[in-house]
């Protein structure tokens, strides 16, 4: 098997990139597969991306994103549901069945869901810093959503976010949250992705890792590096594989070790690597890959 199998390059990476480009550069590259973002579909039209995605022969990863379900207020929650609903046909027409979900941070600060490197502007609600509230609108949209997501066969992917995007973009700050979340309902339903940017730090990694594994929640593992000094816009602090502080020897072994034998995503925000020519990032990202995570993915056999 190639060393590249499982390999996927994230849209985000390579932001600039028109969706054609960013499929012809993934074959150039021998991968077969991608991560999409809905930003990338919007800009030709579902159709034409899903006609440019066939053509292309390669397997879209998973689409991002779906989420922000923490509106407080009637109109925000229905149309919060309705967007996810939009996505969730989007990622079945793209031949995904995996869909990310950003959950969405305090209603007086969280992004707006179409931003996807830069802020966003709310409304002052009642309640709108009630963390705890925040999280229960979540759990209450998620079991809204989840009988739609079983009808089209897609699942609804929990990202838990570094704590540091928990007022604006992601009240689920753990692997342990997003897995308690998950855990009414079903495996097919609801699953978590492993982003080794948004969880590098947590001290119970390993545990909920392999507790993710165990409960057949895991359905993706995205990386990227988790670079310093941290940016002026903090969203924009991931790097290649290598060049920030982020042990990818042990998450991967421990990834493996759960269970998971699936793609590999790259994602990464970073200003400067948006603007280097596209095939440079994705030479990159092949090396780096190759020398840093998927030497740890081959799962030990107990002698």
């Amino acid at each position: 098997m190639s060393t590249f199998e499982k390999l996927s390059i994230n849209t985000a990476t390579i932001k600039k990139a028109s969706l054609a480009e960013a499929l012809e550069l993934s074959v150039a590259a021998g991968l077969k597969h991608i991560g999409l973002w809905r930003d990338k579909v919007a800009e030709v039209g579902l159709e034409t991306a899903v006609e440019l995605v066939k053509a292309s022969g390669l397997q879209v990863s998973s689409l991002c994103r779906g989420g922000f379900l923490t509106a407080a207020d009637g109109a925000g929650q229905a149309a919060a549901l309705a967007d996810n609903k939009a996505a969730i046909l989007e990622a079945k027409a793209l031949g995904t069945t995996e869909i990310i979900m950003v959950v969405g941070g305090l209603p007086d600060f969280s992004v707006s869901p179409g931003a996807v490197d830069g802020g966003g502007e709310a409304t002052a609600v009642a309640g709108g810093k009630d963390i705890v509230l925040a999280r229960q609108r979540v759990a209450d949209r998620l079991a809204e959503l989840v009988p739609f997501a079983l009808e089209h066969g897609v699942r609804l992917v929990l990202e838990p976010l570094h704590p540091m995007y928990a007022a604006d973009r992601a009240v689920l700050s753990t692997l342990g949250q997003a897995l308690d979340l998950a855990a009414p309902h079903p495996v097919e339903a609801v699953g978590v992705v492993v982003d080794t940017f948004h969880v590098w730090w947590d001290p119970s990694l390993r545990e909920q890792i392999a507790r993710a594994g165990a409960a057949g929640r895991i359905a993706s593992y995205q990386v990227c590096d988790f670079n310093l000094p941290i940016a002026a816009d903090a969203l924009l602090s991931r790097g290649f594989m290598g060049d920030g502080v982020i042990d990818f020897a042990s998450i991967g072994q421990w990834v493996a070790e759960a269970g998971y034998n699936g793609v590999v995503e790259v994602e990464i925000f970073n200003e400067d690597i948006w603007n280097l020519p596209y095939a440079q990032v994705v030479d990159t990202v092949k090396a780096r890959y190759a020398e840093l995570v998927e030497p740890h993915l081959v799962r030990e056999l107990a002698g």
